[in-house]
């Protein structure tokens, strides 16, 4: 599936081709804490799948836990994570953030990983009250 998208600031955008079948869910806590939330989401994007189109990503190099090293770029204007990949020269597999990719709405996790990390009160949103939008007073809550 092709796929296309970009930082939050639109200056870093992308064109990648995807497998909507391994789209997956990480709940470790390098992904909590880089994305600011309790998972990220991501759908891979083979060597020669995935090409920044507008834009330089900055690039930061991580450990990961699990015992790897891994290249995260993202917009060095307003900070949005676009991809993770191996560094260096090894061969890419990209790993694309789905919330940045215009067909998110498409694109549902079918697999999860890191489930050890997962915060437990995340089987618990459905049954939260919700409201459709923010109301203008809820903005300095």
């Amino acid at each position: 599936m092709k796929i296309d998208g970009s930082c939050h600031c639109g200056a870093l955008a992308y064109e990648a081709e995807i497998d909507p079948e391994k789209v997956g869910v990480c709940h470790c806590v390098d992904c909590q804490i880089l994305s600011g939330g309790a998972f990220r989401t991501g759908a891979t994007a083979p060597e020669g799948a995935f090409k920044i189109t507008h834009g330089t990503a900055k690039i930061y190099v991580k450990d990961t836990d699990a015992g790897g090293r891994r290249e995260m770029g993202f917009c060095g204007d307003c900070g949005t994570h676009i991809y993770s990949a191996p560094p260096g020269d090894a061969r890419k597999q990209y790993r694309v953030r789905v919330a940045t990719a215009r067909q998110r709405d498409q694109l549902p996790p079918t697999r999860q990983i890191w489930m050890r990390s997962a915060q437990t009160w995340l089987t618990d949103l459905a049954g939260l009250p919700g409201e459709a939008k923010q109301s203008p007073a809820a903005v300095s809550d």
